[in-house]
């Protein structure tokens, strides 16, 4: 099973885990394993690319994991950040509702 968090601190998402095998398919038919990772890679690449907001994700393709932190950013680039990782969170709630058995999606506080 895959599991999904976004971390807030306050009423911002500060970072994101991911990790885990969905067990949907064999590797390179899973679908739900294509969807957690197309969002959450993208989500990386347009934080960089779009809004120069550099994330340094950490990844380990044995685990499944892909996790970053979000640092805090100012104007439009943290407007851009948070719309970026509510677009994540949507998609992976929709993707927990689709195949339950398969995804799970959550929102944490962050303490730190």
């Amino acid at each position: 099973m895959i599991s999904a968090i976004l971390y807030r601190k306050g009423e911002r998402y500060a970072g994101f885990r991911a990790s885990g095998h969905s067990g949907y398919a064999e590797a390179g038919s899973d679908i739900v394993c294509a969807g957690v990772s197309a969002l959450s890679i993208t989500c990386v690449n347009a934080m960089e690319s779009l809004l120069g907001v550099s994330v340094l994700p950490e990844v380990e393709e044995e685990t499944g994991l892909l996790a970053f932190e979000l640092p805090p950013q100012e104007g439009e680039r943290e407007f851009g950040s948070q719309l970026l990782m509510g677009a994540l969170g949507q998609g992976l709630s929709d993707l927990q509702e689709a195949y339950p058995e398969y995804v799970t999606f959550e929102i944490k506080d962050r303490r730190k």
